[in-house]
């Protein structure tokens, strides 16, 4: 689920509750995936907004780096790209999660993870 996503429908709960059900020091909170002391997504991501509008043309859209790369920074780009396509094998080990985009990880989108496809 794309992280603007998930802060949205945070903020639809607790307006729809007409209280904090979610905490708003959570909602506000740097995200981080906690692999490392004092980590943050944003030391090695690009803004959500941006990442969430490259992961959204990648794989919703089906766009490759060359339809791409006059939208966004080439390098930013390159690096989302990577690790999109490398995180493949992790996809494949997690449980199948609930669809919520018109195509998702999984089984809309299934890479081959081996014979160097990238190259």
């Amino acid at each position: 689920m794309p992280k603007t996503i998930v802060y949205d429908l945070c903020r639809h709960i607790n307006k729809k509750n007409n209280r904090e059900v979610i905490p708003g020091n959570i909602i506000k909170k740097a995200p981080t995936a906690e692999l490392k002391y004092n980590q943050k997504d944003q030391d090695t991501l690009p803004p959500y907004p941006l990442l969430d509008s490259i992961i959204k043309d990648y794989v919703e859209n089906d766009m490759t780096f060359c339809e791409l790369k006059n939208k966004y920074d080439n390098d930013i780009l390159r690096k989302v790209l990577r690790m999109i396509d490398l995180a493949e094998y992790k996809r494949r080990q997690a449980a199948p999660g609930v669809k919520i985009t018109p195509k998702s990880f999984g089984r809309d989108r299934r890479m081959p993870i081996t014979n160097k496809y990238r190259e």
